[in-house]
């Protein structure tokens, strides 16, 4: 009797490690299924966002003289922007994929039928999720705001750099807005510039010319602005009638550069809140002085460093359901379907930020809405799955049940 117990434990927890390692087996098997196009899908969704900047990157370099290892940094720096949000959209197209593929091949049904359930098929899932999230998170906490101020600094210092070399001595640069400079003579180390004409036309009713004797290049890295500092010369200034005549003498004057053209406004579609730290936004907005608007702003910013990695978890909770179906031509159609729920959830996004932006919402419903739909959904597709029952089946239940009623 001892013996016969001693071998039913024995087979017991032979049988236990058994189907313990047949579900790693199966947990690593679908893994690498979601892994190898969430890589895929990574690299060509990053490569187009990054290829809307790309004429801008290429301009800097061909026309305006930029090194290849600035232009190599400026890249490097734009990428944690685009990851923040290409990692989530990637994970949830990969799942779409490994899942249809997975269902067009019968082995879901295979799976299924050997006693793997729903919520065992759901663990590499939720590891995988749980890894983008973890990345995802790190990059928008961390890396998005030194790469945006970093990238900030080094386009300063392309536009400065430009801005001095763009002056040739005996030519007319237009590089600069509402302005046209030229330099009668530049020295050889070009640390100034003699007989300088200027054409400032940035106030179209009284456009004025500026002669000076030498003028300098000051930069201040602090406001990220380059002065051209002129001395020893004289302002001109004509009305438009022609029929008043103004001349001002100086001896030191400044001119602020304006330098948007000179970079190809490769920044033009950051927020100084974009710069900013988790504690720096949270300093920021106890500042008295703050008007509302820019509160709801840094509000935005806080609450988007946090709600972005978390719809890694929301995505992957909803992507499996949609994913499992009974049809046969699914292979392609996970990118169509993730291409499709991606577009609402970034378009409920975008139209909440918008109505807080405007005061109607406040930052917490404004931000954190998509996530809240797309989790409840998640969830209620994951239970109908779980329990193998269709949206259709509900649907004529539910008619049918209204039919009796009636």
């Amino acid at each position: 009797m001892f013996c016969l117990r001693n071998l039913s434990i024995t087979c017991y927890l032979f049988q236990k490690s058994r189907n313990l390692n047949m579900r790693k087996i199966i947990s690593r098997y679908i893994f690498k299924e979601i892994a190898f196009p969430f890589i895929i899908i990574l690299f060509v969704l990053t490569f187009v966002l990054l290829m809307g900047k790309l004429l801008q990157i290429m301009d800097l370099m061909v026309n305006k003289g930029i090194s290849t290892f600035d232009i190599a940094k400026l890249i490097v720096f734009l990428l944690p922007s685009f990851l923040m949000f290409t990692i989530p959209i990637a994970l949830l197209i990969a799942i779409l994929i490994a899942m249809g593929r997975l269902s067009a091949d019968n082995e879901i049904t295979v799976l299924r039928a050997s006693g793997i359930s729903l919520l065992q098929l759901y663990y590499p899932v939720a590891i995988a999720s749980l890894i983008s999230f973890a990345f995802t998170i790190i990059i928008g906490y961390f890396l998005v705001p030194q790469s945006n101020f970093a990238s900030k600094r080094l386009l300063f210092d392309i536009a400065q750099q430009n801005a001095g070399l763009g002056i040739k001595e005996k030519v007319f640069n237009a590089d600069f807005k509402g302005m046209v400079i030229y330099a009668n003579k530049i020295p050889v180390d070009g640390n100034y510039m003699e007989g300088v004409i200027v054409s400032d036309n940035r106030m179209a009713e009284e456009p004025n010319t500026i002669v000076a004797k030498k003028a300098f290049l000051v930069s201040d890295p602090a406001s990220f602005t380059v002065k051209l500092r002129l001395e020893n010369g004289s302002v001109h200034t004509v009305s438009t009638d022609f029929k008043n005549y103004r001349k001002i003498d100086f001896t030191t004057y400044d001119i602020n550069l304006d330098l948007s053209s000179a970079i190809a406004s490769i920044s033009e579609d950051s927020k100084s809140s974009t710069d900013m730290t988790m504690s720096e936004l949270l300093n920021k907005m106890k500042n008295p002085g703050l008007d509302a608007a820019a509160i709801r702003e840094l509000a935005i910013e806080v609450h988007k460093k946090f709600s972005i990695p978390l719809s890694c978890i929301f995505f992957a909770l909803l992507a499996l359901p949609l994913g499992i179906t009974h049809h046969r031509a699914v292979k392609s159609r996970g990118f169509a379907v993730g291409i499709i729920v991606v577009a609402l959830y970034y378009l409920l996004r975008i139209g909440g930020e918008a109505l807080v932006e405007t005061g109607r919402l406040t930052p917490e419903v404004g931000v954190w809405t998509p996530n809240l739909i797309f989790a409840i959904l998640g969830c209620g597709l994951f239970y109908l799955a779980y329990k193998e029952i269709s949206l259709w089946q509900m649907t004529k239940i539910y008619l049918w049940r209204k039919l009796l009623k009636n």
